[in-house]
This record gives structure tokens, C-alpha cells and sequence, in this order.
């Protein structure tokens, strides 16, 4: 990907799903921050303090100071795992946080494109592409932001039955190319509130586990760092591994 030049024309070609990416941002957004503020209203205030009870088991403060960079993964069952792993980061941190999400579901149209642009920073990821764009401008995010949290879903899509499957190469190479190290979350209540086929989440409570800050290695080696922290979780957790995690 060729660095943008803004004194010609290539910025007034470039998609508008990109143009709310700090890469291509030169100036303060403040109609993106306003946003984000009252929707962070919404989210934390609202949402996941009265209709579904969010405690974070962790510290976010300790690993920003230490990780500016950071690939953050997480289990994945239901749409409420984007939201919830921003809501349970401090919203100071917000600018920095991103999520890389399906293009083809989260700007399918005018007013989902909106809300993932301003309220989630969302990096369009087209699942059905095989020129690689995404994964050069992923790229380019982790190697030039000096602080950039990007979430990553690594099994690509949400969990049908709630076990842990196996993760997608993209994790790995992301990390590996770029030297990024990896944040472990698991969520815990996600399906059980939101499930697959489900018009929207039900109330109850939710968990979502701050774990530890992974290395880059391998995506075989990441899977398994991964399902043996889960492992070592409270015990109902370890219903929602799959078939491999049992020997571990």
C-alpha cells in the first residue's frame, strides 16, 4: 500500500468506510468524539450497567501504560462481544481502539456503516476479497500507529454452539509481521444473552476475563496459549472449550 499524499486527489478517492481511520485522519474528528462520547453514555451508563449487569475481571490501565500496541482477541458467540470488550475498556482509551470487522455485515448499509465508523472505529475486513487489502491496511495501522488496540476476532466468525474453535491464520500473521503482541479476553455469558439467530440480547449478566499479554508466535501456538489460560479459568468455562482443550 502506497503512503497517501494529501496535497492531490487520493484523498477525495478513498472510500468513505476509511476515512474515519487515523492512518488517513490528519485532524481532530470532533463530530467522531462527540459521538463517541454519547454513545460511550449509552454503553457504559446505560446499556451495560442497568439492562446487562458487565463486570471486568482485570486491569486495562496497567497493560495500556506498558502496551501501547496491542492485538486484543477474545472468544466469539454473539454480537454482543464488540460492544461489551468496549464498554470494559476506560474510555480515555477509546482513540486508540479499533476492531476489525466484516465488511459485508457492519457497513452493509448507511446506518450501520455510521455506527461502526463513529462508534466502534471499525476497519471493514471483505471476507469474500481475495486481493488481501484488508490485511496490507491492517498491516500498515500496526506498523506506522505509535498506539493503536486492535480487536480481533480469531475465529473468524461467531461460535454457533459456544466452544472455542480453532483460530483463523490472520491473528498470527498480523502479530508476527508486525511484532504486535496479543491480549487475551474471554467473555463468559455472551451467547447465553445474545445467541446466533437471535433479533437482540436478552438482559442478565456478563464477564469478560482480562488475561495475559501473548508474544508473537505462531497461530498453532497461539490457540493453544490460548485454551490453556481459558482452562485455567473458574470451572464453567471449561464447558465452553472445544474437543482439543481436554487434553490439555
Amino acid at each position: 500500500m502506497k503512503d497517501w499524499d494529501y496535497d492531490n486527489d487520493q484523498w477525495s478517492k478513498l472510500p468513505p468506510y476509511l476515512k474515519h481511520l487515523p492512518l488517513f485522519t490528519r485532524h481532530f474528528d470532533f463530530l467522531s468524539y462527540v459521538i463517541r462520547l454519547l454513545w460511550s453514555f449509552i454503553l457504559k451508563i446505560i446499556f451495560f450497567r442497568f439492562y446487562i449487569r458487565l463486570k471486568v475481571v482485570g486491569d486495562f490501565n496497567k497493560i495500556y501504560k506498558e502496551h501501547p500496541r496491542l492485538i486484543i482477541i477474545s472468544n466469539h458467540s454473539s454480537h454482543l462481544d464488540a460492544v461489551s470488550i468496549a464498554a470494559s475498556i476506560p474510555l480515555k482509551y477509546w482513540r486508540d481502539l479499533f476492531i476489525a470487522a466484516a465488511k459485508d455485515y457492519f457497513f452493509s448499509n448507511g446506518v450501520f456503516t455510521f455506527f461502526s465508523q463513529h462508534c466502534l472505529g471499525a476497519i471493514p475486513i471483505d471476507r469474500g476479497s481475495k486481493k488481501g487489502e484488508a490485511v496490507k491496511l491492517i498491516l500498515q495501522l500496526l506498523s506506522q500507529l505509535e498506539r493503536i488496540w486492535l480487536i480481533i476476532f480469531p475465529e473468524g466468525t461467531r461460535s454457533q454452539d459456544g466452544k472455542i474453535h480453532d483460530f483463523k491464520k490472520g491473528v498470527s500473521i498480523f502479530s508476527l509481521k508486525t511484532q504486535t503482541p496479543v491480549l487475551f479476553l474471554y467473555i463468559h455469558g455472551n451467547r447465553k444473552l445474545w445467541p446466533k439467530g437471535a433479533l437482540f440480547a436478552r438482559p442478565g449478566k456478563l464477564t469478560i476475563y482480562v488475561g495475559p499479554v501473548h508474544p508473537p508466535v505462531e497461530n498453532e501456538l497461539l490457540f493453544e496459549s490460548y485454551l490453556q489460560w481459558v482452562s485455567t479459568l473458574t470451572p464453567y468455562q471449561k464447558e465452553h472449550l472445544n474437543d482439543k482443550s481436554t487434553i490439555i
